[in-house]
């Protein structure tokens, strides 16, 4: 995959056709329940066979999309999508059903991981990462309209999926071939940011658990405790999509101009609330509040957890990691959702699934604080993982070829001892060898102490 980033739209509509089937999981599960006669939780173990496959073929490329290039991967993931849900959606048995989802989950993981990987390549992953979420809210918001007037049993959910990675398909003539040999020896090496990385990965998952819990039974909410229609079910759907679509366009107009950690942290705070109303819902008015207020807040967050684990590393291994695990707990949550509710009941799941969607946003927050992963602006330097360190360029009369420009990737910082520079082992000469490069590398060492 080539070091200049490419297009954005073929990303987007891969990353479509890959996250689609988690979006369609509501209607999946209870399609699977009511034509096919599987209880709550058979129907709930299939979804998360599904999305558990799906976290298998991420965690298998992570890393690995640079040597194969996105266009050979891509397609194979959108291959096994039009197969594995095609066949489900023409089986009529559930063995058969059940093998058509699990291979398509692996193609929806690996066209996911493609596009998690191309997008972390971009200049602005954020951005990317909202027209993701935009584009596939604004596919699934329609497919609920339709889906509940066209019946077809539980053929139609499976058929949806497969026909939008058919129709996906040319978009990866677009995308990059597998990397020139050497090309990535450079950034090959230890994952960065790995303690940060690791705890984002991990409160993701436990983040998706608890949102999928909820999105996994939230049908079977509107229909046995609210008393609602499946229509009228499937246009609470759709309109929560719709407002989903509102808020992904409002975090891509906001951008980071709050940084991650007030939208992360704040926007779990809201999300954790919805969570309780609607599993509390008893009629229509606290049901719908529940769920747009929910699906609102939801990919804005989202796409900010996308973007910060995509700033952790430029070759898009940290996004990939963290999608896959959020992918993990994805497919526990309709198991999970399944047994609280049948278990405890809906209002005492939600406030289950609330309290650990709040203990998750702490670690979080923290991540998005320690590694901001904001650009470098001209005039500051900023030490690994840190915060601002020294502004120098201003005051300090820099050449201008030694300022990076806005956007650009974090420098490497060199560390310079000071007892070795009193003790004069290092000359004079070589910074007249450097030459302005050389100004630059010990205006940035002089910084990294500066910072301790």
């Amino acid at each position: 995959m080539s070091s200049r980033p490419r297009a954005a739209w073929p990303l987007v509509a891969v990353f479509t056709a890959g996250y689609l089937a988690a979006y369609l999981l509501p209607t999946i599960v209870g399609r699977l329940s009511t034509y096919l006669g599987l209880s709550a939780a058979q129907a709930g173990l299939v979804g998360s066979a599904l999305l558990l496959s799906s976290a298998t073929a991420g965690f298998t490329l992570a890393g690995r999309v640079e040597r194969y290039g996105s266009r050979r991967p891509a397609r194979v993931g959108l291959l096994l999508a039009v197969v594995g849900y095609g066949c489900s959606a023409l089986a009529g048995s559930v063995p058969l059903v059940v093998m058509g989802a699990v291979i398509g989950g692996l193609g929806s993981g690996t066209a996911t991981a493609v596009a998690a990987s191309g997008i972390a390549a971009q200049r602005d992953p954020h951005r990317t990462s909202s027209l993701g979420l935009l584009s596939v809210s604004a596919t699934a918001g329609a497919l609920y309209l339709t889906i509940p007037h066209l019946g077809g049993g539980h053929r139609l959910p499976f058929a949806s999926i497969a026909l939008v990675a058919l129709v996906v398909w040319p978009a990866t003539a677009r995308l990059g071939g597998p990397a020139a040999a050497g090309a990535t020896a450079p950034t090959a090496g230890r994952l960065p940011h790995r303690r940060s990385g690791l705890v984002l990965a991990g409160g993701m998952l436990v983040w998706s658990m608890a949102q999928n819990a909820l999105w996994g039974v939230s049908s079977r909410i509107g229909v046995v405790q609210a008393g609602l229609s499946e229509v009228t079910v499937g246009a609470v759907f759709a309109a929560a999509l719709g407002a989903g679509l509102l808020g992904v366009m409002g975090a891509g107009v906001l951008g980071a101009r709050l940084g991650r950690a007030v939208p992360i942290g704040l926007g779990t705070m809201v999300i954790a609330a919805s969570i309780v109303m609607s599993s509390s819902a008893r009629g229509l008015g606290s049901f719908a509040t529940g769920e747009i207020s929910w699906n609102t807040v939801y990919p804005v967050v989202l796409s900010y957890l996308i973007g910060l684990a995509a700033s952790l590393d430029v070759r898009g291994r940290w996004a990939v990691l963290a999608g896959s695990a959020s992918s993990v707990g994805v497919a526990c949550g309709p198991v999970l959702g399944s047994v609280l509710s049948e278990t405890a009941g809906y209002p005492s799941m939600g406030l289950i699934l609330g309290a650990a969607t709040l203990l998750v946003a702490a670690p979080v927050t923290a991540v998005a604080l320690h590694t901001g992963g904001r650009p470098l602006v001209p005039g500051s330097v900023r030490r690994r993982g840190g915060a601002p360190a020294a502004v120098l360029a201003a005051t300090t009369g820099t050449l201008s070829g030694a300022v990076p420009r806005m956007g650009s990737p974090e420098q490497a910082v060199t560390e310079i001892s000071m007892p070795a520079l009193r003790r004069g082992r290092l000359g004079r000469s070589a910074f007249r060898a450097a030459g302005p490069a050389g100004a630059a590398g010990q205006s940035n060492s002089y910084a990294s102490t500066s910072d301790r």
